[in-house]
């Protein structure tokens, strides 16, 4: 963690040196701010243009799904985005397969939310259900390795069910939530990504105690040449091509469906609320709402003052904590002393253990090289 002698925060968002590699110009801005105004702001398309954009790809998307019983995949999981998602693909006039992976850890709001987008959008709900042994010991692997990435037992089989889902179904496109206006920053030094199959099997290895049978998961080779170049999938985040403002897209959700909010993000996980809420500030320093506050600064959706107000707000009510906890430790079948060990114990870095990144550094060079020999460039994803 970083020293208070050290400490300095951006003066345009509010992204600190919790980042341990953030840099700062002259007037202290970070590096965040200037990669969203030189890189991603032209990804981002909440105009007239993006309407444009927004219906060609439809249009693809319809074309290519015709004859089939679905044209696109989605995934649900009860979230904002992905509800808002799921009623917009029904206002497209897409057929999206509609599904939920559940890893044992919905809340009862999730579920009812789910329950309120299918019904309202008329979609046939396909769900995956987790087993919960072996997810159940490949999160207390995760905790036992002392990690910050707790998330990527859940984020990784939601996906890779997903990719399996859409191969089974002869469907090449695949609908995500994800979004700039919303996400554009995030320090990537604070973990590893969540589709690295090697690092979670080198994990599990470790301190699993079983092995993963039916655990779904998804190869280096799989995720970057296989479902690309081969199925020709394509992950389409039409989010980026419209104005979107999560409180609007809330109020709409409420007022035409009776959604109801969670009250912070991921709200509709347990695990996810109690790790972004509790586990990573407490053992690494990290709030994740920094970088989600940062986001909505540079969308313009909300100001530097708004956000520095909001993170003086605890991230808990003890009361609620203490809830959540005695929940987790009664589900993940530990005591609160081998919970509180967890806390404690050393830290870890996700390169502590075997990943992909040297694999991804070779294939970038590779897509370098092609696109210097071809003249343009190569874009596999959205």
């Amino acid at each position: 963690m970083t020293s208070k002698d050290d400490y300095q925060i951006c003066t345009r968002c509010v992204m600190d040196t919790s980042d341990p590699v953030i840099s700062f110009e002259a007037k202290g801005v970070c590096n965040h701010c200037r990669e969203f105004d030189e890189v991603t702001r032209k990804n981002w398309f909440p105009n007239e243009e993006g309407a444009k954009r927004l219906a060609a790809i439809l249009d693809q998307i319809k074309n290519a799904g015709k004859g089939q019983e679905y044209d696109c995949i989605l995934g649900l999981s009860g979230g904002i985005d992905s509800s808002y998602m799921a009623m917009k693909a029904h206002e497209w006039g897409l057929r999206p397969l509609v599904v939920h992976v559940d890893a044992g850890w919905n809340s009862e709001l999730a579920v009812a939310n789910i329950e309120k987008v299918v019904k309202h959008c008329g979609y046939h709900l396909h769900t995956h259900v987790v087993d919960w042994e072996e997810m159940r010991d490949l999160q207390l692997a995760y905790l036992r390795a002392g990690v910050a990435n707790q998330d990527v037992p859940q984020d990784h089989v939601f996906f890779a069910s997903m990719y399996h889902f859409a191969t089974k179904n002869g469907i090449r496109y695949i609908l995500s939530g994800g979004n700039i206006a919303t996400e554009a920053i995030f320090p990537h030094a604070w973990h590893g990504s969540a589709m690295d199959a090697i690092n979670l099997k080198a994990i599990d290895r470790k301190y699993g105690e079983h092995p993963l049978d039916t655990f779904n998961t998804i190869s280096f080779f799989e995720y970057y040449l296989w479902y690309p170049f081969v199925k020709k999938m394509r992950t389409i985040r039409p989010l980026n091509f419209m104005p979107y403002n999560k409180e609007d897209a809330i109020k709409e959700m409420e007022k035409r469906i009776g959604w109801r909010a969670y009250g912070r993000k991921h709200g509709e996980s347990l695990f996810t609320k109690l790790f972004q809420n509790y586990y990573l500030p407490t053992k690494f320093g990290y709030d994740k709402r920094r970088p989600h506050f940062s986001s909505l600064i540079v969308s313009g959706q909300m100001t530097r003052e708004e956000a520095l107000q909001k993170l003086e707000e605890p991230l808990y009510d003890p009361q609620e904590l203490a809830d959540d906890v005695e929940y987790f430790c009664k589900k993940m079948c530990i005591s609160r002393k081998q919970f509180d060990d967890f806390m404690t114990a050393p830290a870890h870095h996700y390169t502590d253990f075997s990943n992909w990144d040297k694999y991804q550094r070779l294939l970038k060079n590779i897509q370098t090289f092609a696109e210097r020999a071809l003249g343009r460039n190569i874009k596999v994803y959205s």
